[in-house]
């Protein structure tokens, strides 16, 4: 799968009763996103942003919000000064879902606009 064809997908609700992502299907679906990481034994989506100033980091971060909110799915943030970290991974079922690369998909998609 392309990224592109990832980020025009939607994040669809999970409320838990699935199974996460296996290593393998985690790392094929990786291959569309390669900017980000694949953390804490596969469970685990991961990639830092460094921006020009303070201010824009904190934009940055403001949109990646209001995108979370539009699809329904939230990232975990991390922000060191002009260093965006953000960490994906769906809460209810402990590990990776498809959601979560789609997000990564749409944020990378935000990061180059």
């Amino acid at each position: 799968m392309e990224a592109g064809e990832l980020a025009r997908k939607t994040c669809t609700p999970c409320r838990g009763g699935v199974p996460p992502l296996t290593p393998e299907e985690a790392r094929d679906l990786q291959s569309a996103t390669p900017d980000w990481e694949l953390k804490e034994g596969h469970t685990r989506l991961r990639r830092s942003f460094r921006l020009d100033t303070f201010p824009e980091a904190i934009r940055f971060v403001n949109r990646v919000a209001d995108l979370a909110e539009e699809e329904g799915h939230h990232p975990d943030f991390e922000i060191h000064y002009r260093e965006v970290a953000l960490v994906l991974y769906t809460h209810a079922i402990g590990g990776l879902h498809e959601n979560d690369f789609i997000m990564a998909a749409k944020i990378d998609e935000l990061a180059n606009s």
